[in-house]
């Protein structure tokens, strides 16, 4: 979630952050992901973990999920506690999606090495899933322990997100699942587990995912003309990082239109929404994308439940 200074409040995008995963929660949605990075200049969610403690607060069914968590830049034993308070609040609704990050600013800012990422990440996941076992370990020569225990039963999901060969082995040996930005790395995953005597996690159905933005609009053009800024804010910011992230479907642009390409920032009509999520099993929506107002957010959320939902299945 950004927050540019042409953009809706900060205030306001958190408060709608939970309000809208309060309307999603009611009709039914599977779950809501929330992303970290640090050092921007919008503002962009720099914690996750405790935005998801909101939205546990106001919700019942929604399932709760990091996507991505920068893990190495956390204390392996402060993530561990934090995830777990999170998933006793929102009773057992948590699924932690981490990575590794790809900007140096960001390792700098916590006084990091950005070389250091596969070690940190490695010994991270070790000591956050037996973290969670609230049974005494040994921790960088001390022995220690943590309580609470989170309410899942061993524990929560813990997936490894990333492109590279070595993170669908790393996932393999460390994690309980792995989600690729590239599909065919899961093949590699799943040959890991294999070696390794494991059973490998289902891949997702991730075709709803496979759209950068979606909006319902009875005047999609009209609509558009007031998204387009916020949809070149988030191209460029995002294809400003890819420089580092050779895995990002993000890059910089000049003209707005390059945006509408099927499979970028699609908006469109109840009935083309209807056809959309029908072909691809599903919906996932940004209402806030690039520091959007609220209220324009809303206008496409308000359509789906009237105007999509009630016509899915037919």
């Amino acid at each position: 979630m950004r927050a540019p200074e042409f953009g809706a409040p900060a205030t306001e995008l958190y408060r709608a952050a939970i309000e809208m995963s309060a309307w999603a929660d009611k009709l039914g949605f599977r779950d809501v992901n929330l992303l970290e990075h640090h050092a921007s200049n919008d503002g962009y969610l720099p914690s996750p973990l405790i935005l998801g403690a909101g939205i546990a607060a106001a919700t019942e069914n929604l399932k709760i999920r990091t996507n991505v968590a920068l893990l190495p830049l956390y204390h392996p034993l402060r993530f561990a506690e934090d995830a777990a308070v999170l998933d006793l609040i929102s009773n057992g609704r948590t699924l932690f999606t981490v990575g590794a990050g790809y900007r140096v600013e960001e390792y700098e800012q916590f006084g990091l090495d950005i070389k250091k990422r596969p070690s940190l990440m490695e010994e991270a996941l070790q000591a956050v899933k037996r973290a969670w076992t609230g049974e005494p370990f040994e921790f960088r020569g001390k022995t220690v322990r943590i309580l609470p225990r989170p309410a899942q039963n061993p524990s929560p999901p813990i997936y490894l997100g990333g492109s590279a060969p070595a993170t669908a082995v790393r996932a393999a040996r460390f994690a309980d699942g792995y989600e690729p930005m590239h599909p065919e790395l899961y093949e590699l995953y799943i040959a890991e587990c294999e070696r390794l005597g494991k059973a490998a996690a289902p891949q997702a159905d991730n075709r709803a995912r496979m759209v950068l933005f979606f909006h319902i609009a009875e005047d999609p053009e009209k609509a558009w003309a007031t998204i387009a800024k916020h949809a070149m804010y988030e191209m460029n910011e995002y294809g400003r990082w890819a420089a580092t992230n050779s895995s990002s479907p993000y890059f910089p642009i000049s003209d707005p239109d390059q945006l509408r390409a099927p499979g970028m920032y699609e908006v469109v009509t109840p009935d083309d929404a209807v056809k959309a999520v029908t072909e691809r099993g599903g919906a996932m929506f940004k209402p806030l994308m690039g520091g959007m107002p609220p209220a324009l957010g809303w206008e496409s959320l308000e359509l789906f439940e009237s105007k999509v939902l009630p016509r899915l299945g037919e």
